[in-house]
């Protein structure tokens, strides 16, 4: 597995730097599910985390995005996403049967729909949410922490990749 991925400019503005950073790390997420199957994205490979799949974390890091711009910064609707869902645990690691393709598709338009909010918003700014001590964080740190939990899971779907097919690719 070898990546053509690259770091953000080592000369950016900050907006640049934040949005290239999460952007890497979505791309990472992205290139790991590259060339498996629907079977070996649901497969387990963790017997205590039977939801850690590769099509579990896509589908948990497109509501994640969801939930911090949309839901927590814009003061969505928190019924549209399973994040919220107090009903089932983990409810947005649940793929509801859908295929790798179709999660990355709308991995890929929810990456876009945040880019849009960004782009249209100061740095300073503050999230809209009411109802959650979270929505009161700035858009700065709720980029900070996206580039964070984008990363973690980065750095699992390495693991769950080596474990499914011993497909090794180092960033």
């Amino acid at each position: 597995m070898t990546s053509e991925l690259e770091r953000p400019p080592l000369q950016a503005d900050e907006r640049t730097a934040l949005i290239g950073w999460l952007d890497l790390q979505r791309q990472i997420l992205r290139w790991k599910c590259e060339g498996l199957s629907d079977e070996d994205a649901y497969r387990p490979v963790i017997p205590t985390s039977p939801l850690m799949t590769m099509a579990g974390l896509i589908a948990h890091m497109r509501w994640t995005e969801h939930m911090w711009l949309e839901v927590l910064f814009l003061g969505g609707d928190e019924k549209q996403n399973p994040s919220f869902d107090e009903s089932t645990d983990d409810a947005d690691w649940h793929t509801d049967g859908r295929t790798l393709t179709e999660l990355l598709t709308e991995y890929k338009t929810q990456r876009a729909r945040s880019n849009e909010i960004v782009a249209a918003a100061a740095l300073d700014e503050v999230g809209r949410h009411p109802g959650f001590r979270s929505g009161s964080a700035n858009l700065r740190w709720m980029l900070i922490h996206l580039v964070e939990e984008s990363g973690r899971h980065a750095g699992h779907a390495d693991i769950v990749r080596e474990l499914l097919d011993g497909t090794k690719g180092n960033y």
